[in-house]
């Protein structure tokens, strides 16, 4: 086994594949989620944060492009790989699949022996875990995952949920500008509804907290940490 501690999360609104697939993975050792619809996937993923997701693209409501859209914008699960499972194999569903966020293209129907040996194949391409994957350090800047807080320099300051939340959103990728939208959904959820100005607030307050250099606005668009 590659990675017998893997945490795989299936998502696919028809129970039989759910059942088949969660099966022959559970037999290799996987601990496995499961989840019907684009909403469920989204929760799960943000409760469990899984090593890989295995997503149906063609789902009610949020199809797999748009839940992958939403995974991918949350904190912690930037390199979570995403594979896409579906019985439609046109280049363009493909290249969709990618644009989204995907990092692989498994074509249904599935046999086993395949499927599994995509599965170690793609859990493969995952970074080597730290030894203590509990804290961030970028620079002067050390990210406490555990205790909410963060130390500059040497100073301990605490960060409210959301503050923290957010700030280990922007910094799960340094450099990407992340959209209101993508800051909604990944911070609040897709079902919570705030007023315009609430990541303006918030990071107003975390740059008052941690330096105001390290995160940058786009007029327009968005933020990023630096």
């Amino acid at each position: 086994m590659d990675k017998p501690e893997a945490k795989i999360l299936l998502v696919d609104d028809e129970t039989d594949i759910l059942e088949f697939l969660s099966y022959n993975l559970r037999k290799e050792g996987f601990e496995v989620h499961c989840a019907r619809n684009g909403i469920e996937a989204v929760e799960t993923a943000r409760r469990v944060t899984p090593d890989l997701i295995i997503l149906d693209i063609m789902m009610p409501g949020s199809d797999g492009y748009e839940t992958c859209r939403e995974i991918r914008a949350m904190p912690g699960l930037s390199e979570t790989m995403i594979a896409f499972l579906s019985a439609r194999g046109e280049d363009m569903s493909q290249v969709e699949g990618f644009e989204a966020g995907g990092d692989d293209y498994i074509r249904k129907p599935v046999r086993p022996r395949v499927f599994i040996s995509r599965v170690r194949a793609l859990l493969r391409r995952l970074p080597e875990k730290a030894k203590d994957d509990s804290k961030l350090v970028l620079e002067d800047l050390i990210i406490d995952k555990e205790r909410y807080v963060v130390i500059r320099k040497g100073v301990e300051t605490e960060l409210s949920k959301k503050e923290f939340e957010l700030l280990l959103l922007l910094t799960s990728r340094p450099n990407k500008v992340f959209t209101r939208d993508e800051i909604f959904a990944g911070v609040w959820g897709p079902d919570v509804i705030v007023g315009e100005r609430t990541i303006d607030v918030h990071i107003r307050k975390i740059r008052e907290k941690i330096g105001t250099g390290r995160i940058k606005t786009i007029k327009g668009v968005g933020y990023y940490f630096s």
